[in-house]
């Protein structure tokens, strides 16, 4: 089993600067992945720790093929007007 390399978010931009020393890639915006979940972290007290080699991939490919949604309405049931009026008139909306 590979150990994981566990990184605080600063530790992390230093890595990833000393890969390639041109990156964009900031403290901030690693926070901000990792807040908005698209980085999973383990907390340890005050610090959150990631995996470098899920960053990686993370930034590697970051649309991954997205599974589609399923169609809304595929599930409902359709009524006729005919069965909707006989419905009104049994609950004494309708004469």
């Amino acid at each position: 089993m590979k150990t994981p390399r566990m990184r605080t978010i600063p530790q992390s931009a230093a890595e990833l600067k000393a890969l390639d020393q041109h990156t964009s890639l900031t403290e901030c915006a690693i926070r901000r992945l990792v807040d908005q979940g698209k980085i999973k972290c383990v907390k340890a007290g005050r610090k959150k720790l990631i995996n470098l080699d899920q960053l990686i991939n993370y930034l590697s490919d970051p649309f991954p093929e997205e599974v589609p949604e399923e169609v809304p309405g595929e599930k409902e049931k359709v009524i006729t007007l005919e069965r909707m009026d006989a419905y009104k008139k049994s609950i004494g909306l309708v004469k």
